[in-house]
């Protein structure tokens, strides 16, 4: 018994001698601590594309017209690349999903087990990949690294490659390359494939918040990726993040409704620095002047970097962004920029000075999968 007495004795004075050690060298919690459910995520860059490679167009969201994907696939005969179509691409469940979720999976594994396949476009999002997310092992995703294209619900895609530790690119889909594949969305995609690598110059924004911070980027459609939160598509589960976040179509409220499920669940607290995209075709029915207004005073709070107004998303512009991979933005006064931390010729790219074709609303509602179809422009 007394033995007993003296081990818990000396217990409560080690306690005792370790706050009294913390207090001296640190003192009380006056800091943002590493967070203790932070994971590290270290990604692979895949192989950059070269003249002859062949890439995958795959549907592992909603259903694409045939039309479509061969116009996709033209725009990369004439890059040089080699398209194959997988063999699921054409069905369709339900009036929406491209295939059972059999089906859409076994394109996906037919492509990380083709070593001849060095990249998969998308050809569109709407809405699915959540129902893929336990389907595939995150061994199979990083088994042989190569580049995955696409957004809005590809975003859940971005999170399981981040996982398994291989960079993706969130970019334009085949819906968008059957226009024609000459505007500056959709080479400057190219470019980042074969290896030329973008450093983006951004127009000063009203709701930045001044700073320079360096981590890897998530993220992407914030109603996909943030009820993935917990699943092994949790990207957002990393430490050092650049937080990437774009929305189409949704209310003011279902926007901070998702941020703040990413607050409660320690994201935010996770993050180095914020990237607001688009908020294309985004609800008013506050009195904020944007999206951006209504989440800088969240944001604020933890004293980190926000540069507002990429063009990213559903919007006419939609410039490609290297998820999984080290980034870092500065942002100042007159302006930001967003720079890749990884190798590759690099190339400046002023963001205001680029244009592209007019793309009507019906046809960005239904690439997030908003409406039933695209009417003819």
């Amino acid at each position: 018994m007394k033995k007993e007495i003296k081990i818990f004795v000396l217990a409560v004075m080690a306690c005792a001698l370790t706050g009294l050690l913390t207090a001296c060298i640190g003192g009380e919690d006056v800091g943002i601590e590493e967070p203790d459910n932070a994971m590290v995520f270290n990604c692979v860059k895949p192989a950059y594309l070269v003249t002859g490679d062949k890439v995958a167009l795959i549907s592992p969201s909603y259903f694409t017209p045939d039309e479509s994907v061969q116009k996709a696939a033209n725009v990369l005969r004439s890059w040089g690349l080699v398209p194959v179509i997988g063999p699921n691409v054409g069905k369709q469940l339900d009036g929406r999903y491209a295939g059972t979720v059999a089906e859409r999976v076994s394109d996906i594994r037919w492509v990380l087990n083709d070593p001849e396949i060095k990249a998969v476009i998308c050809n569109r999002g709407g809405y699915g990949t959540i129902q893929l997310i336990d389907q595939l092992s995150l061994n199979e995703w990083g088994a042989h690294p190569k580049w995955f294209v696409g957004f809005s619900d590809i975003s859940t895609l971005h999170g399981l490659l981040t996982r398994s530790g291989v960079m993706s690119v969130h970019g334009t889909m085949s819906s968008f390359l059957a226009k024609g594949g000459t505007d500056e969305t959709s080479t400057l995609m190219r470019d980042v494939l074969m290896g030329n690598v973008p450093r983006y110059e951004v127009p000063a924004h009203p709701q930045n918040i001044i700073g320079q911070a360096t981590g890897m980027l998530v993220g992407g459609n914030i109603c996909t990726f943030a009820p993935n939160i917990g699943s092994q598509a949790d990207a957002t589960l990393g430490s050092n993040l650049i937080l990437f976040v774009e929305e189409v179509g949704e209310s003011m409220h279902n926007i901070d409704r998702q941020m703040q499920i990413l607050k409660m669940n320690g994201v935010l607290n996770r993050c180095k620095g914020v990237i607001l995209g688009e908020f294309t075709d985004c609800g008013k029915e506050f009195t904020y002047e944007s999206v951006e207004a209504m989440l800088r005073p969240m944001l604020a709070e933890y004293h980190i970097p926000v540069l507002c107004g990429f063009p990213a998303g559903h919007g006419d512009v939609n410039l490609p962004l290297v998820m999984g991979s080290q980034v870092t933005i500065d942002v100042r006064e007159d302006g930001a920029t967003l720079s890749f931390n990884i190798d590759g010729e690099q190339q400046e790219v002023r963001t205001a000075d680029i244009t592209a074709p007019e793309t009507s609303l019906n046809a960005r509602m239904a690439m997030a999968g908003k409406i039933e179809e695209i009417e003819e422009e």
